[in-house]
């Protein structure tokens, strides 16, 4: 749902297939089809075909599930990562890296005074608000695997911009910080499930906020940089400090810092 609505497009149909381990528990599978069909709902999207196979015990680590998706783009919608333009402003629509931490919590048994909540959530609506305000929207980007570090260098790559970025406007929840802290983790390097990144002509940038914060997945927007100039493609932050630094994509699997 989120890949569509990255295209700028409204998510219409998905299919599902399943391919599961003999021996799996039908009741953890019920479980598992009946929160697909209430996210389903949520999202507004109809789940319309799939298939099923069953694999002999060790084939499989229990459940494999693939989904694909179809969508519509409206006349005038015109989102791809190489269209940031210099001015644009760069925003997201609330804290970074929950998903990260909360999987790597449940993965690694790791209790915090405070639950660690994934952020996912179907972003589709909050861009059918976003594209009712104006569909000048340059760029749409879901800021996944390798966070919004890796997401930002591949727009400047694609758009060959420098962007800039500044640290102390990008939202981060205290309790996430706090474990990145203890962890040795990066939150500009931390998956996101819920969260979008969208360059946005200077100009629309007030009333597109707005709208942004008026949605329920988008209340905590931010404007968090901006694109400064064409160039190969650099991601630059302004430090809380005064400094600024060049941001990398991320490569391999993110570690914890060891010094």
């Amino acid at each position: 749902v989120n890949d569509l609505a990255m295209c700028g497009a409204t998510p219409l149909y998905l299919s599902c297939s399943f391919i599961i381990e003999e021996g799996f528990s039908l009741s953890l599978l019920e479980k598992i089809v009946l929160s697909m069909r209430e996210a389903s709902v949520v999202a507004r999207v109809d789940i319309v075909t799939g298939d099923t196979k069953v694999v002999n015990r060790g084939a499989v680590d229990k459940i494999f599930i693939n989904t694909s998706g179809v969508g519509m783009v409206k006349e005038g919608v015109n989102v791809s990562g190489s269209n940031a333009k210099v001015g644009d402003v760069v925003m997201i629509n609330g804290p970074i890296g929950s998903h990260g931490i909360a999987v790597l919590s449940e993965r690694e048994g790791l209790k915090f005074e405070t639950d660690i909540k994934s952020d996912t959530a179907p972003l589709s609506s909050l861009v059918a608000d976003m594209l009712k305000i104006n569909k000048d929207i340059h760029v749409l980007r879901d800021p996944t695997r390798g966070g919004i570090s890796t997401t930002l260098n591949e727009i400047a790559l694609s758009s060959k911009v420098d962007i800039e970025i500044n640290e102390g406007d990008i939202p981060i929840q205290e309790e996430v910080r706090a474990a990145c802290e203890i962890l040795g983790y990066d939150p500009l390097y931390l998956a996101n499930e819920g969260k979008l990144v969208a360059f946005i002509p200077r100009e629309i940038a007030p009333d597109m906020l707005k709208k942004m914060k008026e949605n329920k997945y988008g209340k905590e927007s931010k404007i968090i940089g901006r694109v400064v100039k064409k160039s190969e493609g650099k991601v630059y932050l302004n430090t809380i400090i005064g400094g600024k630094r060049i941001v990398d994509m991320l490569t391999g699997e993110q570690l914890p810092r060891i010094c």
